[in-house]
């Protein structure tokens, strides 16, 4: 009987053994398998894109920025204009009263009126170039952003993220995920420099 027994136990053991081992594969199996569908089906799928470097190498931006520098250009050489003009009509009238040239007190005043209204038109038109300026600048980072959305709008039509981030936006966001070459490249290729 003592025989019996202890062959039952053993065999009992060994059912028991095997049984543990199956459920331990099946229980590292199993982390394995729902980790894997936690990260297909759980995890956002994102990726994210550089602004900075997007309208450091967009042609669209880059052009329009070289227009943006000599329309500044521009403004400060006609202030410069201005102020020699000036400047110029200032020495000559100084030069006048120190030569006694001026016959009168009218003719000095008179010189004195035009010294005044040359700096009114000057800052006049100082001040209509600089708001021509802000409004094409204004207009053409419209153009360059809406140019950006309708091109990531086309470009996620095709690859479905669940959203594309700024970079700027995030505290870290991992290398991989980077599509700003990818988009930099779209752009430029459906970009045609308009001459003008």
């Amino acid at each position: 009987m003592k025989k019996n027994l202890l062959a039952i136990l053993s065999i009992l053991c060994l059912v028991a053994m095997s049984a543990c081992s199956d459920t331990d594969k099946n229980k590292k199996e199993a982390p394995k398998s729902a980790a894997t569908k936690t990260a297909s089906a759980d995890l956002p799928n994102y990726r994210y894109v550089d602004i900075d470097t997007i309208l450091s190498k967009y042609n669209l931006a880059k052009d329009y920025s070289e227009e943006m520098l000599r329309m500044q250009s521009n403004l400060e050489n006609e202030a410069k204009r201005h102020e020699n003009s000036i400047k110029a009509f200032a020495n000559t009238m100084q030069n006048k009263y120190q030569n006694n040239q001026y016959t009168s007190e009218q003719a000095f005043n008179a010189d004195q009126t035009k010294l005044q209204q040359m700096q009114t038109n000057a800052s006049a038109a100082m001040e209509k170039m600089q708001r021509s300026n802000i409004e094409a600048a204004t207009a053409a980072d419209k153009v360059v952003q809406d140019s950006i959305h309708n091109f990531i709008d086309r470009y996620n039509a095709r690859h479905h993220y669940d959203a594309i981030l700024l970079k700027g936006a995030t505290l870290y966001i991992n290398p991989a995920l980077d599509i700003t070459e990818e988009v930099v490249e779209g752009l430029n290729a459906g970009y045609t420099k308009v001459k003008k």
